[in-house]
C-alpha cells in the first residue's frame, strides 16, 4: 500500500516526497484501524504511531503499513459507486425567505432585510454555484411584494383623507 497515493510524480520518485499532515492522518487511521481489528498489539500500535507522527517522506509512511492489509477502498475503487457531491444551498437564501415569510408575523420590520438578503444572496450563487436561487427569489418576492402594497395602501389612505376633506393633498381651499 502506498500512503502517497494519487500524488502525480515520476518514476520511484514519489516515494522520496515530503509527505503533508493529512497523509500522515491517513497512515494513523489505518494502523488504529489495524489496532482495532486486532491485527497491531498495543506497544507495536503506540511505536508504529509514534514514527508516523514523526515521518517525513512517502517512503517512511509506506514501511508503517506495508505489512497491513489494504482498506476495501483501495482494494477496488472501481467497484465503488460514484457519489456526485450536491452543493451546499446558500444560507443568505434561506434567510431572505425566512425573513419575507416572517413579515406575515413581524410586519415590515422583516421587509428590507428580506430584500438586502435576496439580492445579496442571487450575487453570492451567480459567483459561487450554490443552490438556494428559488429561495432567493421568492424572498424578494415577498420583500417587494411588502414594498408595493405597503406604498398602495398609503395612498389610498391619503386619498381617503383628501376626499373626506374635500381637497386634494396639497391644495388649499
Amino acid at each position: 500500500m502506498t500512503a502517497g497515493y494519487g500524488y502525480p510524480a515520476a518514476g520511484g520518485e514519489w516515494r522520496q516526497l515530503r509527505a503533508a499532515d493529512a497523509d500522515r492522518d491517513r497512515v494513523a487511521g489505518l494502523l488504529s484501524t489495524a489496532y482495532a481489528e486486532g491485527r497491531l498489539a498495543k506497544d507495536e500500535y503506540d511505536a508504529r504511531l509514534d514514527s508516523a507522527l514523526a515521518a517525513r517522506t512517502y517512503a517512511d509512511l509506506d514501511q508503517l503499513v506495508a505489512d497491513l492489509p489494504l482498506p476495501e477502498a483501495a482494494v477496488a475503487p472501481a467497484e465503488t459507486a460514484a457519489v456526485a457531491e450536491v452543493p451546499e444551498t446558500n444560507g443568505l437564501a434561506m434567510a431572505s425567505l425566512v425573513c419575507g415569510v416572517a413579515q406575515f408575523v413581524v410586519g415590515p420590520l422583516a421587509t428590507i432585510p428580506a430584500i438586502v438578503l435576496g439580492h445579496m444572496a442571487r450575487s453570492q450563487i451567480r459567483r459561487t454555484g450554490e443552490q438556494g436561487a428559488g429561495l432567493a427569489a421568492a424572498g424578494l418576492v415577498l420583500g417587494w411584494g411588502a414594498v408595493i402594497v405597503g406604498v398602495v395602501l398609503v395612498l389610498v389612505v391619503l386619498i381617503a383623507v383628501s376626499s373626506l376633506h374635500g381637497t386634494a393633498p396639497g391644495m388649499r381651499p
